[in-house]
């Protein structure tokens, strides 16, 4: 019988080339179907609220909720999330309904991918060039980094007092276990086409080389980021609508977050209010005075049920708490570059 450090040992070695063996069999090649844009003609529409003077009119209520990614299913955040085609079959059906005068962005996220918000940030931004219905973002508990990316697609932003926004930046995490694998004798070593092909291998010692390598590449998502914010609140002066504080663009962009009423007094959002407020900017906006306030929800679904502040809303749970795996600082795992806010 070994004796008992030598038994642990060999123990942890057997656990570790076990989640070697799962982790590379998840590398293995799979067949995968995504469906980009999905079909709009399975959502289904249900009312909000109505003004007394709504006639044909309707405002499209969208919520943009938990995680953002070109594919919400699975992975890395375990399906908790709002996908690229989820947004893109909400604005085509208001795009094709000549009664949406407006649409309205609910968002409540932390944010999420790099390429998943600048997706839903593009297609927003199409739908308002397309179709010239305005669009206003309203931001709920916490609309971070992806999150408040994808409202500066609005043409208005708006702000509960209390909401959790700005954390504009990017991440990349990483995490090395090499140095305390080779305590318990695993040594790595990959063969590979070029110096670079094993950038962050989290299974061999850390080289300052291939951070670099990375952290140009998060620079470059964060210029864009950046650039983003200072293109779209420095617009021309308009009546009710804020312009970002240049003075303080470089602390503003450093990552922190800020409430919602801070937001409206450095100018990255436009005023505080709830859903009713939103409502009421998007009909202006959109020249009428009455309408109808609508969500799509998928065919055949459970109809959500919610209420927002002011009783807009009966559709849906507004309180979203996101949970992000371990699995995303594992290198066996996903990994990528993300707009987002990793806080409590």
């Amino acid at each position: 019988m070994p004796p008992p450090l030598e038994g642990t040992l060999a123990a942890m070695k057997k656990m570790f080339l076990l989640a070697c063996a799962a982790a590379m069999a998840g590398c293995s090649p799979v067949t995968m179907t995504v469906t980009l844009f999905a079909d709009s003609s399975r959502l289904v529409e249900s009312q909000v609220k109505r003004d007394k003077n709504a006639r044909d009119a309707k405002v499209v209520l969208i919520d943009i909720r938990g995680v953002i990614a070109e594919k919400a299913e699975g992975g890395l955040f375990g399906g908790s999330g709002v996908s690229v085609d989820d947004l893109a079959a909400r604005l085509r059906k208001a795009e094709d309904d000549s009664s949406v005068k407006a649409i309205i962005l609910r968002i409540n996220s932390p944010g999420g991918t790099v390429t998943g918000s600048d997706m839903m940030y593009r297609e927003v931004r199409r739908f308002a060039a397309e179709t010239k219905k305005p669009v206003v973002a309203s931001l709920g508990e916490v609309a971070a980094s992806g999150g408040y990316y994808l409202a500066l697609a609005a043409d208005r932003i708006v702000a509960e007092p209390t909401s959790v926004t700005g954390s504009i930046g990017v991440i990349m995490p990483t995490l090395n276990v090499s140095e305390g694998l080779n305590r318990i004798g695993i040594h790595s070593r990959s063969i590979k086409s070029g110096r670079n092909k094993d950038l962050a291998n989290p299974l061999e010692p850390m080289r300052d080389e291939h951070y670099a390598v990375l952290q140009a590449t998060v620079d470059e998502f964060y210029e864009r980021f950046k650039g983003l914010v200072v293109d779209r609140r420095t617009r021309p002066a308009v009546v009710g609508v804020r312009s970002l504080e240049m003075s303080r663009v470089d602390e503003l962009t450093d990552g922190r977050v800020v409430t919602g009423e801070r937001a409206a007094e450095f100018g990255l959002v436009d005023q505080t209010g709830g859903v009713s407020d939103a409502f009421a900017i998007a009909k202006a906006l959109a020249g009428i005075e009455g309408a109808t306030l609508v969500k799509y929800y998928s065919e055949g679904s459970t109809r959500p049920r919610t209420a927002y502040a002011g009783g807009v809303d009966s559709a849906g749970m507004e309180i979203n708490l996101v949970q992000i795996r371990a699995g995303m600082l594992s290198g066996a795992g996903y990994g990528g570059v993300y707009y987002i806010w990793m806080g409590p």
